[in-house]
């Protein structure tokens, strides 16, 4: 079994530490090194049950500190990168549009350049997997059929166009120095330890607590949900037999206005709390809309399927279900991420 070591960037946030966890037991083998700035949306209480096993190491940091940056690749022999780290929540870029380019552009720059110092054109074995948003291709028509990897750049909010950016310096990277890149493009996440500032987790926290749930105008905006493990095994799939320069679309195939994804939450914590059928539902309020608030999204992982033998396992019921017990069953944990504001 081949060595190696792997740098995962934000791995103490949602999406960051189900890849830790999952590449910490599936490859013993691996060392992995975690690389977070422990932001509101971080904690070590994400990555607790692999934090000191003996294949891993955590370092809090900065992405955009390069000599931080570098010593890791240098000390550590890195050879891989998920580079998961990045601000990621749209009304924030809306009101700090500035800090999401500096963590997203600047960072990720960083970042290419620490892997071109260290590998120093000896990619063999090498390899920089970004992983992005479907946010970047703009908005869908409600019949305008999915985004596919070929899908025109078109970002609306000061948080996509970070990413967009992001993801066109990768592509510069492979192209004007042959850095071995690959980036992935994903639909909305939900699953267990999302900072309860999205969609699902705020929602679940303030039905147990019998706070309004805000929608955005009308609730008929449409998002393409994935489960969390579905998307960490995803990229577990294209770190290791994408070619290089390939890019893939990570989606659920599961589109659902906001509103009636609000009732089947209400439904589903109703339940599971005891509650009268419906008895939640007088907590929903619509709100003035979001600047620049997409209609749809809708990712065609149909590539990703077809030249790597990847499919979503958990059906939207199954994995809401889940997310919503854990939750139920984790309520000090939201309540200690919303201390960190």
């Amino acid at each position: 079994m081949t060595r190696r070591n792997i740098l995962i960037t934000g791995g103490a946030g949602f999406i960051g530490s189900h890849v830790v966890r999952l590449f910490v037991e599936k490859y013993p083998h691996y060392h992995i090194v975690t690389l977070d700035k422990l932001t509101y949306a971080g904690s070590t209480a994400n990555i607790a049950d692999v934090l000191e096993s003996p294949n891993h190491t955590f370092i809090e940091g900065d992405i955009t500190d390069a000599v931080l940056v570098e010593r890791i690749f240098r000390d550590h022999g890195i050879d891989g990168v998920l580079h998961l780290a990045a601000e990621s929540h749209v009304d924030r870029s809306i009101s700090a549009p500035l800090v999401f380019a500096h963590n997203n552009i600047t960072g990720t720059l960083t970042l290419l350049e620490a892997a071109r110092k260290a590998w120093k054109g000896n990619y063999e074995g090498k390899r920089f997997h970004h992983i992005s948003t479907d946010e970047v291709y703009g908005a869908l028509e409600l019949d305008g059929g999915k985004f596919s990897e070929e899908t025109r750049y078109n970002p609306h909010s000061p948080y996509s166009a970070s990413k967009a950016s992001s993801d066109h310096f990768v592509r510069a990277y492979h192209d004007t120095y042959g850095l071995p890149t690959v980036i992935t493009n994903c639909s909305n996440n939900y699953g267990e330890r999302q900072y309860p500032e999205k969609l699902i987790p705020l929602f679940i926290y303030n039905i147990v607590n019998r706070r309004p749930l805000p929608v955005y105008g009308t609730g008929l905006n449409i998002r393409d949900w994935l489960y969390v493990g579905d998307h960490a095994r995803a990229l577990d799939v294209v770190f290791h037999r994408a070619a290089e320069g390939e890019t893939f679309n990570i989606g659920g195939d599961n589109e659902w206005t906001n509103i009636d994804l609000v009732r089947r939450l209400i439904a589903i914590v109703d339940e599971e709390l005891g509650r009268e059928k419906g008895e939640s539902e007088t907590l929903i309020s619509y709100v003035e809309d979001r600047a620049g608030h997409d209609l749809r999204y809708a990712i065609d992982s149909s590539k990703l399927q077809r030249d790597l033998g990847w499919h979503a396992e958990t059906s939207f019921d199954e994995g809401l279900r889940r997310t919503v017990r854990w939750y139920l069953e984790n309520r000090e944990w939201a309540e200690e991420a919303l201390k960190r504001k």
